[in-house]
């Protein structure tokens, strides 16, 4: 049995500038492993920093090895398999060993897997946003474990780690990021950034679930740890639409990445450095709460208070008061809901699991059901 299709639209734009849909369908990077069912699906793949918005060809058909290409990174979601009614059909576990140099030196690994149902303890030379889409997966660092959920979110910044899907299976999609260790193999923290967490009076609008952020990283050589389980302790709102959040992650200033315990204290929210990334979590109530009720003056406090009050592209003539254009290639992969990409000629509604590549062009997001859509966005600076 081959991998679940998973749906990927990406965007483009006309010989007039406008924007459109350039592909919408299963995305055509499945790699199933020997194990029927298992595998990965690449979405998108960079070789270069800032990541080009141009091309015909098709990024998710490219080559790809792990951790990604240097200088670069990749979007891929994986499908790991639950234990097995017949425990025969299991690998046994590889014992732990001494770490040994995988991919060119760019990742390395300790045993403990079995390549079915539990990774092997493994590092990579990469700062990833892992967020997950379905099951259950156990989360194993050197000073602890932890259960991850339907849009958890974690953040590992170049750290040991172990991924144990025995008990359900699960998918879940991982942007990786090329990153530097100064300090050679050993990975560890640099600097003494203080970790960011919610203020006591940090409210979310009604209807808005916090956003579970985890960041690990290691301390020391050769053990990983746990920075931070917990609320994003950024959360954004927009007045004029109630109900309306935005959760901020994590933020890379560079690339290489850097391997740092805390970067929230950066000022990026829609837009990432030129060379970096950033990652939100969006809650958007329904269009009906608002419908009718924004105007220019509320759409331009929206985007001035998210920093980047140049992104606006609003008309009374436009599609969606809150199109907006930035020099971005966006991810933007539906955790809840359904919620409808607006561009200049034509409009997509995207599911719970379908992922969307925005490619710098002009866009909204509309939702047009009766609930709230939540949508993790991990925009990467481009040219």
């Amino acid at each position: 049995m081959a991998l679940t299709p998973i749906r990927r639209v990406v965007t483009g734009n006309d010989e007039r500038g406008r924007s459109k849909v350039v592909w919408d369908g299963p995305s055509p990077g499945a790699h199933e492993s020997a194990v029927p069912n298992k595998g990965h699906i690449d979405f998108w793949t960079w070789r270069e920093t800032p990541l080009p918005l141009a091309g015909e060809d098709d990024p998710g058909k490219w080559d790809d090895e792990f951790p990604g290409p240097p200088g670069g990174g990749h979007l891929r979601v994986v499908n790991w398999l639950a234990r097995a009614s017949d425990p025969s059909k299991i690998p046994p576990r590889v014992a732990p060993h001494a770490p040994e140099v995988r991919h060119g030196g760019r990742s390395w690994e300790r045993g403990g897997g079995n390549n079915f149902d539990r990774s092997a303890n493994h590092k990579t030379e990469s700062v990833d946003y892992g967020i997950m889409l379905s099951g259950e997966r156990t989360l194993a660092l050197d000073d602890g474990e932890l259960l991850m959920k339907p849009g958890d979110i974690v953040v590992q910044v170049g750290a040991w780690h172990l991924w144990d899907s025995s008990k359900t299976g699960c998918l879940m999609a991982f942007d990786m990021i090329s990153a530097q260790f100064v300090d050679g193999p050993a990975g560890t923290a640099q600097g003494n950034d203080p970790v960011m967490r919610p203020r006591p009076d940090q409210k979310l609008p009604p209807g808005v679930k916090p956003q579970r952020r985890i960041v690990t990283i290691d301390r020391e050589a050769g053990k990983s740890s746990l920075v931070v389980d917990g609320p994003s302790p950024d959360v954004r709102i927009d007045p004029a639409r109630p109900g309306f959040a935005l959760q901020r992650m994590w933020v890379v200033d560079s690339a290489p990445a850097k391997i740092v315990f805390e970067t929230l204290h950066l000022p990026h929210t829609l837009e990432p450095p030129a060379r970096g990334s950033v990652l939100n979590v969006v809650t958007f109530p329904p269009d009906a709460a608002w419908r009718g009720k924004v105007g220019a003056t509320d759409v331009a406090a929206y985007f001035k208070a998210m920093g980047s009050p140049g992104a606006s592209t609003y008309s009374p003539q436009a599609p969606h008061p809150y199109m907006q254009k930035t020099r971005t290639l966006d991810f933007g992969i539906v955790l809840e809901g359904e919620i409808v990409l607006v561009l200049d000629t034509q409009e997509v509604t995207l599911k719970a699991g379908e992922i969307m590549v925005q490619r710098g062009t002009n866009h909204a997001w509309s939702n047009r059901s009766g609930k709230p859509a939540v949508v993790a966005i991990a925009s990467h600076g481009a040219k």
